[in-house]
Parts: structure tokens; sequence; C-alpha cells
């Protein structure tokens, strides 16, 4: 199948069990789930993948243009749902594979039974005025975006401690930041882009698939206001603060991510 060798598709877990895809976040591949994924091996089909550029993805498949917004990205996991004859799915997003989600059950909600989103942000940049708290005023953003084009290595090593936050536990900064530096430098570079310029806060007002909203502490990629605006705009959702701080909890605390997504699950 196309997607298997594209996205590096692996399934795994109970081949009658509801499908259950793990989609990762910026920088990072599949192997990031590997503290959560096997807890729901029993109950469920686990579906992982790597988006194009990342992991074990096939980057001869990049297009500039599938991959200029997110939208290519969600006809990504589609075709995976298709591909695979996939229903019923609890799609779980980390970070900007969040509004990926979003977008795909926005686009063929039948496919979808539940959405779990992980540090979700909509849109990165503070509106004009206060409108909107991002958590970013565009010349940060700005200035990220050089930063990493001008030195990607030394953005990842720089970004990743931060990111991942718990600097009272170095391994994990530096898991992220290896991860970051196995991706493909150049598709990163686009990536950083699409990421920290897209708004998809319509998106939020259009989803009908029922969403568990999950907060880290000290978050400063998706910070709480930022969370506290996903739950306001997506109807039916559900929100839960995490003790876990930073921006990956998948990594720096499962056993909560775990007990959160099987609560509401």
């Amino acid at each position: 199948m196309r997607t298997t060798q594209r996205n590096a598709v692996t399934l795994t877990g109970n081949p009658t069990g509801q499908p259950m895809v793990f989609a990762h976040g910026y920088g990072c591949d599949q192997n990031m789930w590997r503290h959560v994924a096997p807890a729901f091996a029993d109950s469920h089909r686990l579906v992982l993948f790597d988006h194009v550029g990342n992991g074990r993805s096939d980057l001869s498949a990049y297009d500039d243009d599938r991959y200029s917004s997110l939208d290519g990205y969600a006809d990504d996991v589609l075709e995976i749902l298709h591909e695979n004859d996939l229903w019923d799915v609890v799609f779980v997003g980390h970070s900007v594979s969040s509004m990926i989600g979003v977008i795909a059950a926005n686009k063929e909600p039948e496919r979808f039974a539940r959405l779990v989103l992980i540090g979700p942000s909509p849109r990165y940049i503070n509106e004009a005025g206060g409108g909107y708290q991002g958590g970013f005023d565009k010349p940060d953003i700005d200035s990220l975006l050089d930063s990493l084009d001008s030195n990607y290595l030394g953005w990842s090593s720089t970004m990743a401690p931060v990111i991942m936050g718990n600097p009272d536990r170095p391994e994990l900064g530096a898991e992220l930041t290896n991860s970051f530096c196995r991706t493909d430098p150049e598709i990163a570079k686009k990536f950083a882009r699409v990421t920290f310029l897209s708004d998809n806060r319509d998106d939020l007002l259009k989803l009908r698939t029922p969403a568990l909203i999950m907060q880290c502490s000290d978050d400063v990629i998706a910070p709480a206001m930022v969370g506290d605006y996903v739950h306001k705009h997506t109807a039916g959702s559900t929100l839960v603060h995490l003790n876990a701080t930073g921006h990956c909890p998948n990594l720096s605390a499962p056993e909560e991510t775990i007990d959160a997504m099987k609560a509401w699950l």
C-alpha cells in the first residue's frame, strides 16, 4: 500500500479492536508514542505513522504544493484510513497534529469517533489588539523561523529543551533534540512555517466529533489560555488540565497521559 511506504505506517494491537491512530508533533516521529500506545494494545488496533519528512517516511514523497498547508497532512491521514479500511477511529494528535486531526475529522466526520488533542493550538500568533492570545507576537515567530532557517541544528539544540520543559530531567530535552536532528532539515524548515503561521480557529468551530483537550502546565508552545480557547470554541469538548509540565506529556508523563485518555474514553 502506498501510505505504508510513504508514512511508514505500522499496525499492531488488537486486530479486531477499535482503531486508534497516533499522530506525532513537529520534529518527532511515531517512536514518541512508545510509552503510551502499548497501554491500549489489548483493546484497540494501534495505527502509528510518520509525517512525510520525519522518521522512516519516504522523503521523496514530499511535495511543496501538497504540504503548503496542514490540509495536505490531513489528507495523508485520510488516505491511511482509506487504505486500511479504518472506521470509528480514535485519533490521538500531539501538538500540530491536533489541528491536522481536526481538519481530517471535518473533511470526513463519518470516519472518526473521537479526537484526543494533546497540547493543541489553532493559532500561535497573538492577534493585534488582544482579540486572540496564542502565546507569541508576530516578531517572535518571525525571529524563530529566521533562526531555524539559518541554523536548523543550532535551533534544535536550543529550542528542544525549552519545548520539552522539565529542566530537571535533561535526558528528555536531549531526546527531543535528537529527534529534531533526525528530521530532514529542509522539510523541517517548511513544516515549521506551515505550523507556526497557521490559523485553524474556524476549523474548531466546524468540529462535531467529540474531543478531549489535554492541557499541560507551563507549556511555552500551547499555554493554558490557548487550551481554554480550544475548549470554549469546540462544541462538546472536554478539557483536562494535566500536572505534567512542558509540551510533551507523552514522553514526560506517559502514565498521567494514559490515565486521562482512558478515563475519558
